[in-house]
């Protein structure tokens, strides 16, 4: 029984964290679980570098699992085809965090912060490190800041 229990949890971790559209409530969950939040503004649509970080980055068994015991995901996207198109609260509400923290409209642009809102690191494009060294990167600002 314990086996079947192991193989559905690492079954659902593999499938991937689970990303929130929501800053605020994102917040409120880092808070309260004492995470650090990681905001990926991404045009997942068109965007090669986005879909690369996507492939090559966030969905690792790595990461994955780094993140879901110590971060909490937001991703403010950007589609342009109209099937992928978003409905108007969340466009609203993507708009609105990019002019805080992406005011220059780069994609992808990943940005680490505490569970206040404040910038810790900034990674612009697709990240010029392996994903055990993002991780590494992660570990040591999160590290820093506690």
């Amino acid at each position: 029984m314990k086996t079947i229990i192991s193989i559905v949890m690492i079954s659902f971790t593999l499938q991937g964290n689970v990303w929130l559209t929501d800053l605020n409530k994102a917040k409120q969950e880092a808070t309260a679980n004492n995470k650090f939040i990681l905001l990926n503004f991404s045009g997942s649509d068109w965007c090669g570098p986005c879909m690369r970080t996507k492939k090559e980055v966030f969905e690792t068994e790595e990461f994955i699992k780094y993140a879901s015991e110590h971060l909490i995901l937001v991703n403010a996207d950007f589609p342009r085809l109209k099937k992928n198109k978003l409905d108007d609260a969340l466009t609203k509400s993507n708009e609105a965090l990019a002019d805080i923290y992406n005011k220059e409209g780069e994609f992808p642009l990943t940005i680490l912060m505490d569970a206040n809102g404040k910038v810790l690191k900034q990674w612009v494009g697709f990240p010029k490190e392996s994903v055990t060294k993002f991780i590494e990167t992660i570990k040591a600002i999160s590290d820093g800041a506690k």
